[in-house]
């Protein structure tokens, strides 16, 4: 099942491995801006993660820090 319109952009935040924050979207625009904002102002929690991602294709849009 899909999320609705206003839930299509999920961003998680995880820190020393447990889930810390959740947020959902309608607008791409808007999520990667809270994105970065959320990396300014949590990465430097204990093995701070920051993932987004497309609820309607699954596919993870970016992630922090970056895994390649």
């Amino acid at each position: 099942m899909s999320p609705g319109p206003d839930q299509r952009y999920h961003l998680t935040l995880t820190a020393a491995g447990r889930p810390a924050m959740h947020g959902w979207w309608g607008s791409e625009a808007v999520a990667r801006n809270k994105f970065v904002a959320w990396v300014g102002a949590y990465g430097a929690l204990p093995d701070a993660q920051v993932t987004l991602v497309d609820e309607d294709t699954g596919a993870v849009l970016t992630v922090w820090p970056d895994e390649r």
